[in-house]
């Protein structure tokens, strides 16, 4: 299944812009909970970890907990502020969950067999990908951390739709309840 994600933080008092700038530089990032009915709290996490775990795709779609030490809390990353010119994470912002409320996350899209598709292998296509991501409505239990989509089926000419997903139980898609017109194209062999 999907690795478990942990921060270590903790509760910082002083706020603002020389507040943050100071902080960054012993190695921390300022950073932000809200949510679930709870109180906007400051805090700090490292800066080390926080870069190591970017590097993982899964990280910015899964459950991140975040340890206080004397508590802990269930976040998911919301917002990520970087320095444009260096390897750097300026800002980060933790929204936190509920496990019945229902949450609303950006999940990576895999593909599977484009080379095998009948489309490229037999008929000489190539595969066009229109999106790499979906937003997805579920309870976190049911947070994936991906959503695969096979193309070994798929011909010369033809779209794949968000429809055409094939989503894990408890999983929907908030922009297939807008209508029709909202059924986007995700992949396609030309």
């Amino acid at each position: 299944m999907s690795k478990k994600y942990v921060l270590q933080a903790q509760t910082r008092e002083l706020q603002g812009k020389g507040a943050s700038r100071r902080l960054r530089h012993t190695g921390m990032v300022p950073a932000v909970i809200y949510g679930a009915g709870g109180e906007a709290q400051s805090i700090s996490l490292r800066h080390n970890e926080m870069i190591r775990n970017l590097q993982e795709e899964a990280f910015y779609s899964q459950i991140i907990t975040v340890d206080f030490g004397d508590r802990k809390e269930q976040v998911i990353l919301r917002d990520l502020q970087r320095h444009p010119a260096k390897p750097i994470i300026m800002h980060a912002d933790l929204q936190r969950i509920s496990d019945d409320q229902e949450i609303r996350v950006h999940v990576a899209l895999h593909f599977l067999n484009e080379e095998a598709s009948k489309g490229v292998k037999e008929q000489g296509g190539a595969v066009n990908h229109s999106m790499s991501e979906v937003e997805v409505s579920c309870l976190p239990k049911n947070l994936p951390e991906f959503i695969e989509v096979d193309m070994i089926n798929v011909e010369k000419g033809q779209i794949l739709h968000l429809s055409d997903l094939k989503l894990p139980d408890g999983v929907s898609l908030p922009q297939l309840a807008l209508g029709e017109d909202h059924d986007n194209a995700i992949a396609a062999i030309h």
